[in-house]
């Protein structure tokens, strides 16, 4: 369902997309691939008096990391298409190779800002960490119920959805069902 509509016109001022693709590789591993891309509706003034166009991306950013089936990043690339002090912002890219080593479901988000905060990092290439653990989970998903191994799903208890005191997990994941402690009393 969309939102509703808005209360009174308006006007388009700037776009940020985040898309990630995974991929299976032939060694095993995965290719997570995620790209940021920010747009301005309107033409602004830059640096020596030129002007930057509207929808002309003012930061286009590229991360791919590879993960292995334990969630353990042993690659890590990033590339600049566009930003807005060229091999100023670029030269940060070899960096994220800090990125090797980590694992994406422990602790990743707090690993990261360790290693990238403030000028240690890419603001932008650091936001695109933070969707990888939820789309390697999400990656890896479809490769589960297609290999069952009898364990707890890991989504359970992940969203208000799947908390393993709810309607959704007693309905399709019954064996992980726990009755809420008022439930259990009843009776």
């Amino acid at each position: 369902m969309p939102l509703t509509a808005p209360a009174c016109n308006r006007q388009p001022l700037h776009t940020r997309s985040i898309r990630v693709q995974t991929y299976v590789r032939d060694d095993g591993q995965f290719d997570l691939e995620a790209e940021l891309i920010d747009t301005k509706a309107y033409d602004f003034p830059i640096r020596g008096g030129q002007v930057h166009p509207a929808g002309a991306p003012v930061h286009h950013m590229h991360l791919r990391v590879t993960i292995d089936a334990q969630f353990n990043i042993t690659d890590a690339q990033v590339a600049y298409d566009a930003a807005p002090y060229g091999e100023f912002c670029s030269a940060i890219a070899p960096e994220y190779g800090q990125l090797v080593g980590l694992n994406l479901l422990n602790q990743f988000r707090k690993h990261v800002r360790e290693r990238f905060g403030r000028t240690a990092g890419c603001t932008h290439v650091t936001e695109l960490t933070n969707v990888l653990p939820t789309v390697a989970i999400q990656t890896m998903a479809g490769r589960r119920r297609q290999d069952p191994d009898g364990q707890r799903p890991f989504q359970l208890d992940g969203c208000h959805a799947l908390r393993v005191d709810g309607p959704v997990v007693r309905q399709y994941y019954a064996p992980w069902y726990e009755p809420a402690q008022a439930e259990q009393h009843e009776g």
